[in-house]
């Protein structure tokens, strides 16, 4: 059996979940976690080894309403894990929704991590450790990657110095938040923007790298499908009416990434990487769980069919050949 946690109506395990089935694999499930409050979803006993009086030792119910255990699963696609609940949106105060997402959240998570014994895509504290920005910049320049120079700071005259130092730069998110895209941005002149700016929160400064090419690589186990993003945009995310063409992983960038993953513990990620004009290849960051349904269509590859390939695969991989 194979479990995907993730929201209600997410098009990426809804689209692997029908690409599993249509092979006549039945036993792929969602659970969703946003909506585990308001129904009877989960349910975890410590002693199944004694007379349970009809408790069941592990159980969550899927999106479809059929009851689960989880130890039964062979692989645990993590895709979309800490939602908050829809119900709690209704709750009647900030306590009380915080209560509702905080136990369901805290339960799926301590349930999963006491009953279930596959593979997990990718465990959560590799995918947690993973999503550090700061971290997965270290690995990868370790890993033989060139990184941005990189400053995350609150500091306006340390921004200053940094922007003197390499040049033309550019500010990010350090982690994000829900809601409108956060896109990166140019930041030509930090003095003209006063000091309580900077310190509301950190934000992270690069370099910026030339080049026009930009690299978005989806890294399922042992297998990479790349497009190549031509523009001349900072940020590609915006506009999609740009070129877009399958490229070829080099065999020394598809082993560099790959230790990358494996130092990091994931067992799939989405990378994006720029090229220099000279085509050296600039390590940018690393989604654990980033989309990649989006390029289908535009790079003519079903990676819909190559998920569910790699799934399959580790769902029929006896635990003793993953070692």
């Amino acid at each position: 059996m194979i479990l995907a946690v993730s929201v209600r109506d997410d098009l990426h395990s809804l689209a692997v979940q029908h690409a599993v089935r249509s092979r006549r694999r039945h036993d792929f499930h969602i659970v969703e976690s946003d909506t585990i409050a308001g129904r009877q979803t989960l349910s975890w006993y410590s002693h199944s080894d004694e007379d349970t009086c009809g408790i069941r030792a592990a159980t969550l119910l899927t999106s479809e309403g059929v009851p689960v255990a989880p130890e039964e699963a062979a692989v645990l696609w993590w895709r979309r894990p800490r939602a908050d609940q829809e119900i709690a949106a209704h709750a009647g105060s900030t306590h009380e929704r915080s209560l509702v997402n905080n136990d369901c959240r805290g339960a799926l998570g301590g349930i999963l991590a006491a009953a279930f014994d596959g593979q997990w895509i990718s465990p959560p504290e590799a995918t947690d450790r993973a999503a550090d920005k700061v971290y997965q910049l270290a690995v990868a320049q370790d890993a033989g990657f060139r990184v941005p120079r990189t400053l995350v700071s609150q500091s306006r005259e340390d921004v200053i110095a940094f922007t003197r130092q390499v040049g033309r730069a550019i500010v990010k998110p350090v982690v994000g938040a829900r809601g409108p895209s956060l896109w990166t941005r140019w930041i030509d002149d930090p003095e003209s923007i006063p000091a309580q700016s900077f310190e509301v929160c950190p934000a992270t400064y690069q370099e910026y790298i030339e080049g026009c090419r930009h690299i978005r690589l989806n890294c399922f186990g042992e297998h990479m499908y790349a497009a190549l993003i031509e523009t001349e945009e900072l940020d590609w995310r915006p506009d999609l009416q740009v070129p877009i063409s399958p490229w070829p992983v080099p065999e020394d960038i598809g082993r560099q990434v790959g230790a990358v993953l494996n130092r990091l513990g994931l067992r799939m990620g989405v990378v994006d990487l720029k090229l220099t004009p000279d085509g050296q290849p600039v390590w940018l960051e690393v989604n654990p769980q980033g989309q990649f349904l989006f390029l289908e269509p535009l790079m003519g590859e079903p990676l819909t069919e190559h998920f569910a390939d790699f799934l399959l695969s580790a769902a029929d991989t006896p635990p003793e050949a993953q070692e």
